[in-house]
């Protein structure tokens, strides 16, 4: 599973922001599930910032955003991401994908 968070921070704020934004990514490769990730930031519009990080699975993901170290550190950064779908499944030649339909509950 692949999470990508983009941020829009303003000039004046980026090393600050950039601090933050290497804590957070600390807090998250440390909890179990993580496979990798990367922080970067827009070549043309540096004010332009994304954080991508990839899990072995959406349950791992999930879990890390409940750990502590992750409430308090990476939380607080993650609530300034742009508000728009972050999760996306590997497309993976000959592999199925998720079906956009309701999920039953039981």
């Amino acid at each position: 599973m692949i999470v990508i968070n983009r941020f829009c921070v303003p000039l004046a704020e980026g090393e600050a922001f950039r601090e933050s934004i290497q804590a957070a990514h600390l807090a998250l490769s440390a909890q179990r599930g993580f496979v990798d990730g990367t922080i970067g930031r827009n070549l043309d519009d540096p004010s332009l910032w994304v954080l991508h990080t990839q899990w072995s699975n959406v349950g791992s993901y999930r879990r890390a955003l409940s750990a502590y170290d992750v409430k308090v550190t990476a939380v607080p950064v993650l609530s300034r991401a742009l508000d728009e779908p972050s999760a996306y499944e590997p497309v993976i030649p000959g592999a199925t994908l998720n079906e956009f339909d309701a999920r039953s509950l039981g």
